[in-house]
């Protein structure tokens, strides 16, 4: 029996997907996830995203692997986890009161086929304070975000509008992942079908 494999140690994704009454297991993906000069956001996360489903799905040719990549995109400027608490604090400071895009690339592989969506969703910033932006950072939380905040989080409070999904800017969008895990013939409301 094929089993679901989540090729992400992110536990916001590994929430996400239990939340769908789904069985897997975590196996994340040692992959570089540098980013390439002269690369956009979208095809970053679209080429993360395929890189880590294709390096587990090496492993486990028989097995439906998920993966996804998350980045933040202020200007077509790529806003990845930041590096310290220093570097969470200028990218706090320049999402403060302005739109940003939030990219999701996500893939389903088995053996040698591969599906992927794109998701985009629009999130704005009200103004932040300096003291606002040092007491968050101060909580640990942005240190391993995309765009150094998590909506989910302490930083709910941060967001004015929100156009798209939301569970995109968590790290997987939801509706899509589904959609994906269906076309695999993974069964979203229990566990794994027989794929062999």
């Amino acid at each position: 029996m094929a089993e679901l494999v989540l090729a992400s140690g992110s536990p916001r994704r590994s929430a996400m997907l239990a939340d769908l009454d789904v069985d897997f297991v975590v196996m994340p993906a040692d992959v570089d996830e540098s980013t390439l000069s002269g690369e956009s956001a979208v095809d970053y996360v679209m080429r993360v995203a395929k890189l880590k489903a294709q390096t587990v799905s090496a492993l486990h040719p028989s097995d439906v692997v998920l993966s996804a990549d998350t980045t933040v995109d202020r200007d077509g400027e790529i806003l990845a986890k930041p590096v310290d608490a220093n570097d969470a604090v200028a990218m706090l400071r320049s999402l403060s009161g302005r739109e940003h895009l939030t990219h999701t690339a996500v893939c389903v592989a088995r053996a040698d086929s591969l599906e992927a969506a794109l998701v985009t969703t629009a999130v704005t910033f009200r103004s932040l304070s300096d003291e606002e932006i040092v007491w968050y950072v101060g909580t640990g939380e942005p240190l391993d975000k995309a765009g150094a905040y998590g909506i989910q989080g302490r930083a709910a409070g941060f967001i004015s509008s929100i156009s798209g999904s939301v569970s995109n800017v968590v790290g997987l969008p939801l509706a899509e992942t589904v959609e994906l895990l269906r076309i695999a013939g993974v069964n979203v409301a229990g566990s794994t079908k027989n794929l062999s």
